[in-house]
């Protein structure tokens, strides 16, 4: 089982440069997305890697929303929760990205 540690910071998106105040369950960019991967577990900090992580696609899942982020550094692909300050635009420009025709 996964274990969660709630890690509060605040922090400047690398790729769009907007300032983010996290809220300890801020995992990503809420105007682009864009994350990066530093954890091994969720708020741990533990991984080493620290690519950038670029959302790639959107699931639905049970009714919730969650971003696709794949590593451009090592290819690890982790699900993410989108947040209501997530800007809905920027989900559904990349949920066009895997839609299957």
């Amino acid at each position: 089982m996964k274990k969660f540690t709630r890690t509060k910071e605040n922090f400047i998106c690398i790729n769009c440069k907007m300032k983010i105040s996290g809220n300890g369950y801020t995992n990503h960019c809420p105007n682009c997305l864009w994350s990066v991967h530093v954890d091994i577990n969720p708020g741990d900090r533990a991984d080493a890697c620290k690519g950038l992580m670029e959302p790639v696609g959107i699931e639905l899942k049970n009714g919730e929303y969650k971003i696709i982020h794949k590593c451009v550094v090592c290819g690890i692909e982790k699900l993410n929760r989108t947040s209501r300050d997530d800007n809905f635009g920027t989900i559904m420009k990349v949920s066009a990205l895997n839609i299957n025709y």
